[in-house]
């Protein structure tokens, strides 16, 4: 067994610069636009904006299927990968033991929870669309890493050599299909031709 170092957490970081949004410019810009909003304050425009950014992220971990993002920006789901081949260390029993966990995920038999985006798969692609990415917000990651473990078969598997939109695209052909079946089959008649 490998001996565990703590690391050191007084070492300095790297953090990269972070750009909000929603500051006064943007408040504005919001308000010289619609001017019938002019008597909403800062506050209460944030908080509906977080407001609309829960409810895209609960739709994503409800659905199976994920959801397509407002103005036709990409596709927005969670998938199912191999866990990778580097060990996953658990840091908190590590530091507890001495020596190095891992950490096997045996809840979900190995695998993991991804939040993918793609902006290949709609109808009407953007301009300049490979220069676009998603991060998720933390509040976002920590929901999917608590709900995961509860149902994590039901997401789409993604494999690690194939492009996202092909495996997206062909999982909701397949359900697409299911459904105009289904919707088929009530209304055939078997003597009536």
């Amino acid at each position: 067994m490998k001996e565990f170092k703590n690391p050191d957490v007084k070492a300095p970081r790297y953090r990269p610069d972070v750009y909000n949004v929603m500051n006064k410019k943007f408040f504005d810009s919001f308000r010289e636009k619609y001017p019938k909003y002019k008597d909403l304050d800062n506050s209460a425009l944030r908080k509906i904006g977080k407001t609309f950014n829960q409810t895209i992220y609960q739709a994503v971990i409800d659905g199976r299927d994920g959801i397509e993002l407002p103005e036709q920006l990409g596709w927005l789901f969670i998938g199912t990968c191999k866990q990778s081949k580097k060990q996953n260390t658990d840091f908190a029993k590590s530091k507890q033991y001495g020596t190095r966990v891992s950490n096997n995920n045996w809840a979900t038999d190995g695998k993991l929870a991804k939040i993918f985006f793609s902006n290949f798969a709609p109808k009407h692609k953007i301009k300049h669309r490979e220069y676009w990415k998603f991060v998720a917000c933390r509040e976002f990651k920590r929901s999917v890493a608590k709900t995961y473990p509860e149902n994590w078969n039901i997401y789409v598997e993604v494999e690690p050599t194939k492009q996202t939109k092909l495996i997206y695209s062909k999982a909701y052909y397949k359900e697409l299909k299911q459904k105009e079946t289904a919707e088929a089959l009530k209304t055939y008649k078997d003597f009536e031709i």
